[in-house]
């Protein structure tokens, strides 16, 4: 019975510092003076289109910002922005199979990749400020039609987590 006592007195002070440690590093990464961002909608500029791809993206940056910031999301010019587009959407195979002698080789596994161009502006601070593409990829097997919006929900959450780092954590 003690050692269970011990173990709760060594892991609960730690569970309870974690999350105030993830605040503390977002609210001081963002500069006070910065209150609002616009997030533009990001165009699908990619060769191959998903028709919903360039709203799911946006939206889902947006709601990033709107849940782990103190900043308000505006309309038209605010003190920092997002723009950028969707400059690529593909699915390359990572992998060979010869299912027999007599058959042609098909792939085995297959690759989804996105890549997003993000432009982050804050006027006052150059060196918070990018312009660069952030890139993700999955792999998956069988039909990509069946597979292809939850694959896209994790590479867009993937690419949003770097971009918050960069543009909040500094990372």
């Amino acid at each position: 019975m003690s050692k269970k006592i011990l173990l709760l007195l060594t892991v609960l002070p730690a569970f309870f510092l974690l999350p105030g440690c993830a605040y503390k590093l977002n609210s001081n990464a963002i500069p006070a003076e910065m209150k609002t961002v616009n997030v533009a909608f990001f165009e699908n500029n990619a060769p191959l289109v998903v028709s919903n791809l360039s709203l799911m993206f946006t939206e889902a940056l947006k709601a990033r910002v709107r849940t782990t910031t103190r900043l308000s999301i505006v309309n038209g010019e605010g003190d920092a922005n997002f723009s950028g587009a969707i400059t690529e959407y593909r699915s390359t195979p990572v992998s060979i199979q010869a299912p027999n002698t007599n058959a042609p080789p098909v792939a085995g596994a297959q690759a989804l990749t996105l890549t997003i161009r993000v432009k982050f502006d804050y006027p006052p601070s150059k060196e918070i400020s990018f312009d660069q593409p952030f890139s993700k990829s999955l792999n998956y097997s069988g039909n990509l039609a069946a597979q292809e919006q939850a694959l896209l929900q994790k590479l867009t959450s993937q690419i949003i987590d770097d971009i918050f780092n960069k543009a909040f954590n500094n990372w």
